[in-house]
């Protein structure tokens, strides 16, 4: 009965969205120093006195692009997906996978162009920062020449540097399997081999009944708490501003309503009918007829009031009823081809 559940529940997420890998990767121009680096005796050295660790190989400004793509590379996936059973990737809903993979798509060219200029101008790079490491070495007495020799023997060659930068998506469709098969036992010994998979596969089953539980109510309650803490600055916005509500506050709750629905793979439908409803309400007037409206702004506070003691509410919740109604999406899509 585990196993049936369980292919509801991963059946009902396979028909909703994949699974996202990004990995961004360059060279990073750092190097780990030892004591033996720097003519030290590393018998002498205590790490509760003397941590060398990571250095610096050339200017933190000439990876800047790269550091800069990698941050926006993550926070666009992140703000797109939820964490998938403990990390093993990103799972995107559908409705948001093709801007998604626009996007990263964008930032991959961003990459290559970055990748091609640092190859371009690492020859000279590398030269200037050595005389860089020649000079600050000559005030380490007699380890320069160590030194140098170990930040020499650092920097990749020339015709490799290119290998260390990979910008990598890579998209899974996550399958649900038909079911668990055991092999025939023969004998005692075969018997066993059995009895010991069985236990295996029931004890896998309920431990992906418990991630599938804990993933779809993780996600659901990230959203509720988003929306939360959404009204929550929205309001202390409105009550610090000397000329009530922006248009750009207005906008900044209709763009969270839409990512909101396309975000909400596993149906979360009560806080989706009070954001559609407040959308319709509230979101229909302009700042500017807010502003000159004095009852209209009232309206819209006490709307957005609402609307966070709402969220509140249901992020303290288990969303147990939202992961029923989530579980019944793969019932019946056995049942229909059954």
């Amino acid at each position: 009965m585990n196993t049936n559940q369980n292919q509801n529940l991963l059946e009902a997420v396979c028909r909703r969205g994949v699974l996202a890998s990004t990995s961004v990767r360059y060279w990073r121009g750092c190097k780990r120093l030892n004591p033996e680096d720097l003519g030290l005796d590393p018998s002498n050295v205590s790490d509760r006195l003397i941590q060398l660790g990571h250095k610096r190989l050339i200017p933190r400004e000439a990876l800047s692009a790269f550091a800069l793509i990698e941050s926006r590379t993550h926070a666009l996936v992140e703000s797109a997906s939820f964490p998938f059973l403990g990390g093993i990737g990103r799972f995107v809903p559908n409705p948001r996978l093709g801007e998604l993979t626009d996007r990263l798509d964008s930032l991959r060219d961003e990459f290559r162009e970055a990748t091609l200029d640092f190859v371009a101008g690492y020859a000279p790079l590398r030269d200037n920062a050595m005389a860089e490491w020649r000079e600050a070495a000559q005030h380490l007495n007699g380890s320069a020449e160590r030194l140098i020799a170990t930040i020499e023997q650092s920097f990749p060659p020339a015709g490799e540097i290119a290998k260390r930068f990979a910008f990598e998506t890579r998209l899974f469709q996550i399958a649900a399997p038909d079911h668990i098969r055991l092999e025939v036992a023969e004998g005692m010994e075969q018997l066993a081999v059995s009895e010991d998979r069985r236990r295996v596969a029931e004890d896998a089953s309920r431990r992906l009944q418990a991630d599938l539980n804990d993933f779809i109510q993780g996600s659901v309650a990230s959203l509720r708490e988003e929306t939360a803490k959404l009204t929550t600055d929205v309001l202390a916005t409105i009550d610090c501003s000397e000329n009530g509500v922006h248009q750009r506050t207005l906008n900044r709750l209709t763009s969270f309503i839409d990512k909101f629905r396309s975000l909400n793979f596993a149906e979360d439908e009560q806080l989706e009918t009070q954001l559609e409803r407040f959308r319709r309400d509230l979101l229909s007037r302009s700042a500017e007829e807010y502003r000159n409206d004095s009852g209209a702004m009232t309206s819209l506070t006490n709307g957005l009031e609402l609307l966070r003691r709402n969220a509140v509410q249901l992020a303290q919740g288990d969303a147990r009823d939202v992961l029923a109604r989530f579980g019944q999406m793969g019932t019946r899509r056995f049942a229909s081809v059954a």
